[in-house]
């Protein structure tokens, strides 16, 4: 299916979410991922006599415990595929090739992996391939390559049974994650962005409960209704709650400990977030008044300051907690 592309008046722009993902390994996957480092393929048996490839260290019908490892054959079946003709950056091969589900001789499950084929004429369910394994490996789902085209034919015997045990077994692994798409924050979300820009916070009121929502979502999520009516609230407002940051985020260059809130602009039915400057950390409160500073050239406020008015009485924004 074709996305519509978004409106030329809206802002759009593309972005990466991207993290390395750190998580440590229990035996059955420490034995997995130690075997396909040393060109073996480990899956793990149920109760009722299935074996699991990729293995999974609690059955998946009744949450029992699994520990019974067994070594099954680098060859196996194509169970289903997909032409990918278009591959992304990082994926297992830079030419076109299939996504394959095969299960391995000796497995009651399928692994999911590339297949290097010419082309998608190629590929058929039911054919016989075989691991490619990586020159170099490391303990890791890209210790195998690939799946090739192989003649072997179907292997019929029983998986061996595996202890698990190898030198310098892989305990952790650290996979980074990465997505890239093109963001339209929407015909709402763009008035308020832009109106940003020109040091103003416009949000949209709801017509049927009043409340003005900032920043804007296009409709009231309580009564369910367009909001198109929109509203400049602020630039001053109140701290409605807080908490004070004592870790230094990566790539932000703000000393700790800072204080960060939110803050219910006046004439908003909703808070929203922002950082505490120009005031000692442990001296910002609820109730306090605060108003933006900007920064040149910025798109939103940099951060609050206090007014110097009195603090708000609590029955003025206790709604907004």
């Amino acid at each position: 299916m074709t996305q519509a592309a978004p409106p030329p008046d809206l802002l759009r722009a593309p972005l990466v979410v991207e993290f390395p993902f750190t998580r440590s390994l229990g035996p059955v996957q420490s034995a997995f991922l130690t075997g396909l480092r040393e060109r073996t393929v480990l899956g793990v048996k149920t109760s009722d006599g299935t074996v699991m490839v990729p293995p999974v260290e609690y059955d998946p019908v009744t949450a029992e415990e699994l520990r019974e490892l067994v070594e099954v054959a680098p060859t196996g079946t194509v169970t289903t595929f997909a032409w990918n003709d278009h591959p992304r950056p990082n994926q297992p091969l830079d030419t076109p090739f299939a996504w394959v589900l095969v299960r391995l001789d000796g497995a009651g499950t399928a692994l999911l992996h590339a297949l290097d084929a010419p082309g998608p004429e190629a590929v058929r369910t039911g054919m016989r391939v075989r691991i490619r394994w990586a020159a170099e490996r490391t303990g890791a789902i890209t210790d195998i390559a690939c799946f090739e085209p192989a003649d072997a034919p179907s292997a019929t015997a029983e998986p061996a049974p595996h202890d698990g045990t190898f030198d310098d077994p892989v305990t952790g692994i650290v996979a980074p994650a990465r997505l890239d798409y093109t963001y339209s924050p929407g015909r709402a979300q763009t008035a308020y962005i832009n109106a940003l820009a020109e040091r103003r916070t416009v949000g949209e009121r709801c017509p049927s409960c009043h409340k003005v929502y900032v920043p804007p979502r296009g409709a009231c999520p309580t009564c369910g209704v367009a909001t198109t009516d929109r509203v400049e609230v602020g630039p001053a407002g109140t701290v409605t709650t807080f908490c004070i940051v004592n870790i230094k985020a990566k790539n932000l260059d703000i000393e700790v400990p800072y204080v960060y809130a939110h803050i219910a602009l006046d004439g908003a039915g909703l808070a929203l977030h922002g950082r505490i400057g120009g005031i000692p950390y442990d001296r910002v409160r609820m109730g306090l008044r605060v108003e933006p500073v900007w920064t040149e050239g910025g798109g939103h406020p940099d951060h609050y300051r206090p007014t110097g008015e009195p603090d708000a009485a609590y029955d003025t924004y206790k709604e907004l907690l």
